[in-house]
Order: C-alpha cells, then structure tokens, then sequence
C-alpha cells in the first residue's frame, strides 16, 4: 500500500524547486546590470564603475539592516508568509526594473529589492522548522545545492535573454520567474505545527538570547558566516584578472574565465546535500572542519599556480569544501536552536552573510591592489584559518 509523502518530504521538493528558479533569477541579471547602467546616461569610466559598485552592493547593505526586522516578523506571522511576502515583492521591483530611464531610478529599486529580500533564507527557515533536526542536514544541503545550480544556470540563461530580446524584456522575465516561486509557495508549501510567539520574553533581540542554550556557540556560528563569506568574496573580483594573467592575455580569455568562475558551483550542487546526509550521521561540526582544513591548503596552493587549469582543478575542489561550510553552520543553527526563534537566528545569520559580501571583494580588491593577485589567495588561506580557529573555540568548546 502506497503512503503518503509526509508534508515535509513535499515542501522540500516544492521549495526546491522555487529556490532554483529564483536561483536563477537572482543571477541572471548580474553579467548585464554594469552594461544596463551604462546605458541609462553619458558617464566615464570612473564614473560607470562607481555606480556599478554602488548598485551592485546597495541590495546587501539593506538587506543586512532589515533582515533581522524581518525575521521577528517570521517568528511571530509565520515563515510561510515572509517566503510569499519576499517573492511577491521581488518579482514586482525587479520587473520594474526594466522600466526604469535613469540610474537614481534603479539605484532606488536596488535598494527595495534589499528590503524585500529574504526569499531564500525564509525558504530554509519553513524547511527547517517542519523538517525531524535527524534530517535537516540533509533537506538543507538539498536547498543549497537547488539554489547554486539556478545560479550556475542564470548568467547562460540572462545571456541567451538579452542577446535575444533586450535588457529590459530581460527584467520583466526575471519577474516572472520570481512570481512562478511565489506561486508555487503560496499554492504548493503547507506549514504545519506553527505557533506564533506570544511570550514578551521573546520580543526583543535579549529575550531570544536568554532563550538559547548555548549564545556563544551561536555567535561563533554568525561570526563563521560573516567570514566564510567574506573569504569566499574576496576572490571574485580577481578571478577573471587572474586567468588573464595566468594566460598572458592571450585567447579567449572572458570565457575561461566564466568557466573558472562556474566550477566552484558544479562542486557544491554536486556535493551539498551529500555532505548535508553525511553530517546527520557523523556530526556537522566534523564536516565543517573538514570543510575550513580543505579550503585552507587549497586557497595556498591556488597562489602559486602557473598555468589556467591547474586554477580551474583548484576552483572545482574549493566548491567542495563550501559544500561543507555555509549550508552546515546553517544545520548547526537549526539544531541548536529553539523552534519559536528559528526565524530570527536565521535572519541574524542572513546579515551576517550579507556583511561578508560586503567585506570581502572589498578586502580582496584592496590586497590586490597593493600586492598583487597571489596575495589575495594567500591571505584568504589564513582568513579561512583563523575562522577555523574561531570555531574551535566559540562553537565546538559548547557543543553540547
């Protein structure tokens, strides 16, 4: 006799699916946006480069500041209702987008689809509040591996849109697909068990503290996120600079470099939710040191390369070990965490991660600048130590 497929095992599946499709969507426009703003006035090169930066980072700064207001809203209206709340407001401000005639315009819709953010990590809170913990290693690196391959996916896909029709078209069809996420959530995801906060206790950021077992093990764990990010940002906006070097500015430099970049995704689609499986059984924490060792040597040894595919070898291999990183501190959170707070710990750990996107190509743009590119790498090999180091001692040290 067939059983039924428990609700959890069901929004899994759903969720998966919506967080791929806005995957996607939130990638595909990245390539494209410098060459929109470019379009929207008569700037210089300094001048297009500072708008570009200001755009592209403006998302991260709002959404570091809101999410944790969002994320008591999680708490106390339900998770379900900020993942409709985060597609619905996207999928309008980001159509709006292709709308706009200059670049304040964008810039200020930049700063909404900020505030509106959320759509992944309110995703991952339902599914980590409806999923058994002895699970949720794996549900959530299943949620990981979804979303990086719809962000592999997106730039080929954002490509291909505008080479056909334009930037704008390309704009109202990124809010489409972001509306087809909210309505498979609003039709297709069911919360069950959901008990809204009523005790003051928990009102406030203090009564969430008191409420934990262990506080310091989960600020070691947003501190981890902040510099797991910012590690892993520091080297995207060299990337490409390094393969024209490593290839003396000869052949076809831009697509190598896209190739390089896509490897690190393959790895972590790949391997996310198998290290998710294997942490539920063996530990998390285990994997997340493996994950820090792993990146440690790997990032060393990708400043001493000599030749473009021993970088692409090394790439892929770090995909692994972030497989092993962000996906499981999220884990650790879940289980360590009391249910009625899941959504603001989260959202902590959502502006955490923004932080450390913030940082880090900024980090990595002011090392390279005065040292050279392989210093990046090595400096990033010892941030990635030093968060290891940081993890023994505010995390492991109150494992329970």
């Amino acid at each position: 006799m067939q059983t039924t497929k428990p609700i959890w095992k069901r929004n899994l599946y759903v969720l998966s699916i919506a967080v791929f499709i806005a995957g996607i969507a939130f990638s595909e426009i990245m390539p494209f946006l410098p060459l929109y703003v470019d379009t929207l006035g008569h700037f210089t090169h300094q001048e297009l480069n500072f708008w570009s930066g200001l755009i592209f980072s403006s998302v991260f700064v709002v959404s570091a500041i809101v999410s944790p207001w969002w994320g008591k809203l999680a708490d106390k209206k339900g998770r379900k209702l900020m993942t409709l709340r985060a597609a619905l407001g996207m999928a309008i401000v980001l159509g709006c987008m292709g709308l706009v005639t200059n670049v304040w315009q964008l810039l200020a819709l930049r700063f909404t689809q900020g505030f509106f953010a959320g759509f992944v990590s309110n995703a991952n809170v339902l599914i980590t509040t409806e999923t058994p913990k002895e699970n949720s290693g794996q549900a959530l690196g299943t949620m990981a591996s979804a979303f990086t391959a719809g962000n592999l996916l997106g730039p080929f896909i954002g490509g291909s849109l505008v080479s056909i029709f334009s930037y704008r078209v390309t704009f109202f069809i990124t809010g489409l697909l972001l509306f087809i996420a909210f309505l498979l959530s609003l039709f297709f995801v069911h919360e069950e068990g959901f008990k809204p906060i009523t005790s003051k206790k928990l009102a406030n950021s203090k009564g969430v503290i008191n409420s934990l077992t262990s506080p310091a093990m989960i600020f070691g764990l947003l501190l981890t996120t902040l510099i797991i990010q910012a590690a892993n940002n520091s080297i995207n906006p060299i990337v490409s600079l390094y393969v024209r070097q490593l290839m003396h500015n000869q052949g076809n430099v831009v697509f190598t470099s896209g190739v390089v970049a896509a490897l690190p995704g393959i790895a972590t689609f790949l391997a996310a939710s198998r290290f998710g499986a294997l942490g539920d059984r063996i530990g998390t924490h285990k994997i997340i040191i493996g994950g820090f060792i792993g990146a440690s040597i790997l990032f060393f040894l990708t400043a001493f390369v000599t030749q473009v595919w021993q970088l692409g070898i090394l790439r892929f291999l770090i995909g692994f070990t972030d497989a092993c990183l962000f996906p499981q501190v999220q884990t650790m959170l879940t289980k360590n965490t009391p249910v009625a707070v899941t959504g603001r710990i989260f959202s902590w750990n959502q502006s955490a991660m923004y932080l450390g996107n913030i940082v880090g190509p900024m980090l990595g743009s002011t090392i390279s600048g005065l040292f050279n590119y392989n210093m990046v790498f090595i400096v990033t090999s010892g941030i990635v130590l030093f968060n290891l180091l940081i993890f023994k001692l505010n995390v492991l040290r109150n494992l329970q």
